[in-house]
């Protein structure tokens, strides 16, 4: 079946399993990070990628654009990058007196900003508006982007040389943040005897297309959230916000995208109805960059002790 052909809500789920088995093909050992990422674009949220160099991110942000059949731009990103190289720039036009708006690379389905804490934190700001309005606005005059729209970021750990930290509005954009890691001995084997990755990326053919992924973002919306659930969601939002190791908590933007993330996911599960495993599942992905530690404790032990901490009633 072609991408391009419209499919019915029963055919969206086989379609949903093809298109992540296409991507795990690609991406060897990694089940769970692949189905975050689909979580992620599914919930209609942005991807932060962190780890080391040389893991599999980039691959990963090429494998879902070609799978979903999305437009993809890639933007390598330098202490030297200017916002203007990001969402475009005005240019004067001596023939017709006027200035054109010329698109950046941020005009795109998905856009990969590969290695984003090598820039500035100006030039990193360039990608807020757009990340949360769908849109930019450069010389006071506001451009809409093309829906669906995704960010894919790579980020390098903080003590790598050359990295400057996201600032806390920019991390809050991502929805998700997702570890690779190394692989166990049998992917890595399996990666060091096969295919190249770049070949196996040129293979790859859409399994769903833009229109699919509304359609899958709208059925996601649908999946019952019961007042139980919702309880031990906001019981986990307001233990962030008392914990004496903590001094940020979770917003009320982050429980909303919590609870998007958690239909997603579900829905990718096969459920109508979302369940605690559910939220115990992506709450460390989703909270852990969110979280503004008093001491010396990281984020994801403090969303980790979070989850023990808080009982599901």
């Amino acid at each position: 079946m072609s991408a391009t052909t419209p499919l019915s809500e029963e055919s969206l789920h086989p379609r949903l399993e093809a298109a992540m088995a296409q991507v795990n093909r690609v991406l060897l050992g990694k089940p769970r990070q692949v189905k975050l990422a689909f979580t992620c674009l599914v919930a209609g949220g942005h991807l932060l990628l962190e780890d080391v160099p040389g893991v599999g991110k980039t691959t990963l942000a090429h494998a879902l654009a070609a799978t979903f059949a999305l437009d993809f731009q890639r933007v390598q990103f330098t202490s030297d990058l200017l916002p203007s190289d990001i969402i475009g720039v005005s240019v004067f036009e001596r023939e017709t007196g006027q200035f054109r708006f010329h698109p950046g690379p941020i005009f795109t389905g998905l856009l990969l900003a590969d290695e984003i804490n090598r820039a500035t934190p100006k030039t990193q700001s360039a990608l807020l508006e757009a990340m949360a309005e769908g849109q930019v606005t450069v010389d006071g005059q506001t451009h809409t982007l093309a829906q669906p729209f995704f960010v894919v970021a790579t980020q390098n750990p903080l003590d790598l040389h050359g990295t400057f930290p996201l600032p806390d509005s920019q991390l809050d954009r991502f929805m998700l943040r997702v570890s690779l890691d190394y692989p166990d001995a049998a992917a890595e084997r399996a990666l060091l005897s096969g295919s190249d990755r770049r070949d196996l990326l040129a293979q790859l053919t859409p399994q769903l297309d833009a229109p699919s992924l509304e359609a899958l973002h709208r059925q996601a919306q649908g999946i019952t959230a019961s007042a139980a659930l919702l309880d031990y969601l906001q019981a986990l939002l307001m233990a962030s916000r008392r914990h004496a190791d903590i001094r940020v908590g979770l917003s009320p933007r982050a429980g909303l995208a919590l609870l998007g993330a958690a239909r997603a996911w579900a829905l990718l599960s096969g459920r109508g109805h979302v369940l605690p495993e559910d939220i115990q599942a992506l709450f460390v992905p989703l909270a852990a960059h969110r979280l503004v530690p008093s001491r010396g404790a990281s984020g994801d032990a403090l969303a980790r002790a979070l989850l023990a901490d808080t009982a599901v009633d």
